[in-house]
């Protein structure tokens, strides 16, 4: 059996919470009895939920707390004001060691800068960046950032470069995986200035795996790249241009076969086939968002999931302790040659 590990929850992070979360930890206790977990929330209300699923609350210790971060909280006021919040609670615990992961469905805005402030980023590391699973033709491939900096330089870029890396061989797998700046287009002219700088630092460093250096949009589901870099402001539309992508087809999909009573039956003999679609791009099954950089394991799960989803949230914080994604991180840092000769040379 695995050794034990502590998992910090915000009970009341999420559109349903802290039903949603309850059950979640349920569902991922099945899957990890090992996991230990330590709740953060009003008692009230969480008490009643965990006394219905027995053999979670033998391995739940719950902290009443009645501070919420609501979600639409500015960062700089949860900050001031949540010191006693679910979530920065949650947080804390991590860093005194309490608890080895958090997980929490709340503020992703509040959430993240809390985090970096308690936590604080990995050295060498100047901002830290989230990072999720994107469902391509090859398998799976990770991209960030996904909306924590909008605007990068190349040092950042190179970073998120590091660290999506040290994720694919961690947590895909990935003994050599493949990793790409995201740009206009695949030519080396292509792209500003920022992205010309990273490239040019990515082919001399010595990072594991193969650097391919620009690639476009539509390299995004074709699965070109294990790992897709970009700034989190083109990575945010990129992710919400494919959640909304995905809900227009399954609409499309539907008011196809019920158009008519031929479609209605073509819908029936390909159920089967259907059923395996709907679960190959559930977004519950890709949820989970991580927070690459910290000193400390920190995943966002997505606000509008259901106990599922949150299950799935925990597994990666899960997959990211045992696979030890921070000590990779730490160690891929030290191949990078951050001299102001070699910034310098990369400019030129």
């Amino acid at each position: 059996m695995s050794k034990a590990l502590t998992i910090a929850l915000d009970a009341m992070g999420g559109d349903a919470a802290p039903k949603m979360v309850v059950r979640g930890a349920a569902i991922a206790l099945e899957r990890f009895p090992e996991v230990r977990f330590l709740m953060f929330g009003r008692e009230r209300e969480v008490a009643p939920l965990l006394k219905s699923k027995e053999r979670l609350q033998e391995v739940t210790t719950l902290r009443h707390t009645d501070d919420v971060v609501s979600s639409d909280a500015k960062p700089s006021v949860a900050l001031r004001a949540g010191r006693q919040s679910s979530m920065r609670l949650s947080i804390n615990a991590v860093q005194s060691g309490e608890a080895d992961c958090v997980v929490s469905a709340g503020n992703t805005g509040a959430l993240m800068a809390m985090a970096k402030f308690v936590l604080k980023t990995l050295p060498g590391i100047d901002r830290p960046a989230i990072a999720s699973f994107f469902p391509t033709l090859r398998g799976e491939s990770v991209m960030l950032d996904l909306g924590a900096n909008v605007q990068c330089d190349a040092q950042n870029l190179v970073d998120f470069a590091v660290m999506g890396n040290a994720f694919a061989r961690s947590v895909l797998g990935l003994q050599e995986p493949s990793y790409a700046l995201l740009n206009v287009g695949s030519e080396e002219i292509k792209g500003h200035e920022s992205l010309q700088e990273a490239s040019t630092i990515l082919r001399a460093s010595g990072l594991p795996g193969k650097f391919l250096g620009f690639v476009e949009g539509d390299d995004i589901a074709k699965g070109t790249a294990d790992v897709i870099v970009t700034d989190g402001f083109t990575g945010n539309v990129a992710l919400k241009t494919a959640e909304g992508t995905a809900k227009l087809i399954n609409e499309y999909l539907r008011h196809t076969f019920r158009s008519s009573v031929l479609a209605g039956l073509g819908y029936l003999l390909a159920r089967p086939a259907m059923r395996k679609l709907r679960k190959r791009v559930d977004p519950r099954g890709y949820n989970g968002a991580m927070f690459l950089g910290l000193n400390g394991i920190a995943v966002k799960s997505h606000g509008g999931t259901d106990a599922l989803g949150f299950a799935n949230a925990i597994g990666v914080a899960v997959d990211m302790h045992r696979h030890g994604i921070i000590e990779k991180i730490r160690s891929d840092l030290t191949l990078l040659d951050r001299s102001p000769d070699n910034a310098q040379a990369a400019v030129v």
